[in-house]
C-alpha cells in the first residue's frame, strides 16, 4: 500500500496546470529532436575526421594541442548550423533534411578553408597553435554565416 503523501493519482490531466501539460507533451519531442541533432553532429565530426589527411584524434591523444583546438573548432563549427537547423525545423524529417544539408555544406566549406589557408593544416599537424586558432576562426565564421542563412530561410 502506498502512503497518501506518495500517491500521485490526483495528478490527472484535468487538474494539472497547462504549463505542466505542455511540458509533458513537448519534452519527449525535445529529447528526440536533440538526440537526432546530436547524432548528426557525431556523424559530421566523424566524416570530417575521415576526410582529412591528418588523424586528429590520434594527434590529440599524442598531445598535439593545435590539433585539439582545430578539431574543437570543427565540432563547434558543425554544431552552430545544426542548432540553427533544429531551431528552424518542426519535425525530425526537417531536422534530417536541413541538418544533413548544413553538415554537407560545412564539410565542403571546411575543405575550402583548408585549401584557401594553404599550409595551415600541415602547420597544425606540426603542433602550431596559432595556425589552429586562425583556422578555427575561419571555420566558425563560415558556420555563423551558414546558420544565419538557414535561420532566415
Amino acid at each position: 500500500m502506498i502512503p497518501d503523501f506518495l500517491n500521485l493519482d490526483f495528478l490527472t490531466p484535468e487538474v494539472l496546470r497547462p504549463e505542466i501539460q505542455a511540458f509533458a507533451a513537448g519534452f519527449p519531442v525535445t529529447l528526440l529532436h536533440a538526440g537526432v541533432t546530436l547524432l548528426m553532429l557525431v556523424i559530421g565530426a566523424t566524416l570530417y575526421s575521415i576526410l582529412t589527411p591528418y588523424k586528429e584524434i590520434q594527434q590529440i591523444r599524442d598531445g598535439n594541442s593545435a590539433a585539439a583546438v582545430a578539431y574543437g573548432g570543427v565540432i563547434i563549427g558543425l554544431a552552430v548550423p545544426l542548432a540553427a537547423s533544429m531551431s528552424a525545423s518542426d519535425t525530425v524529417r526537417e531536422i534530417l533534411i536541413w541538418g544533413g544539408a548544413t553538415v554537407l555544406l560545412q564539410l565542403f566549406v571546411f575543405r575550402m578553408v583548408d585549401f584557401l589557408l594553404t599550409g595551415l593544416p600541415s602547420r597544425i599537424n606540426e603542433g602550431e597553435v596559432s595556425a589552429a586558432v586562425l583556422l578555427v576562426a575561419a571555420k566558425l565564421a563560415a558556420a555563423l554565416i551558414l546558420a544565419s542563412a538557414v535561420s532566415a530561410g
